[in-house]
């Protein structure tokens, strides 16, 4: 078991989540990322900076996820991508992406895209506030006591 972050957006304080959750439950971390990043001097943590270009980093998690592992995405189609390999995929603000739900976020995210690229203002996600961080780091724990056992 592993997990996997799409780094480029993910909210630093998210990262440092991540960061205490490997430490503590001794499992591997790997960032993935067309930047260099920052991280803690352990054995358990580690970055992977892929070159720029769209979905460049998207493209290097799903070439290697595996089944069980869990990958840090607020990219939906990323999401449905590791779900049909086998692995669970959650976004910053705890909302863990199933092969219940994925479906319904793609048609959503497509309707929006639709609407953005027609002209309409559709706005941003709200900034993540302390309810999101508790949900994410809940979830978190869930799939890491599910995975020590």
């Amino acid at each position: 078991m592993k997990i996997w972050v799409d780094a480029d957006a993910c909210p630093t304080v998210i990262k440092e989540i991540l960061f205490r959750a490997a430490e503590r439950a001794r499992v591997e971390l790997t960032l993935v990322a067309n930047q260099s990043l920052r991280t803690p001097p352990s054995p358990l943590i580690s970055a992977i900076r892929v070159t720029s270009g769209f979905d460049v980093a998207d493209n290097e998690i799903v070439k290697r996820v595996a089944s069980g592992d869990l990958v840090i995405t607020s990219d939906i189609p990323l999401a449905a991508e590791v779900i049909e390999k086998g692995a669970q995929a959650l976004n910053p603000r705890g909302e863990l992406y199933t092969t219940d739900n994925i479906r319904a976020r793609l048609t959503m995210r497509d309707f929006m895209d639709t609407l953005r690229s027609s002209g309409i203002n559709t706005g941003g996600p709200p900034p993540l506030n302390q309810t999101d961080r508790l949900a994410f780091a809940n979830q978190l724990d869930r799939f890491l006591a599910r995975g020590l056992r």
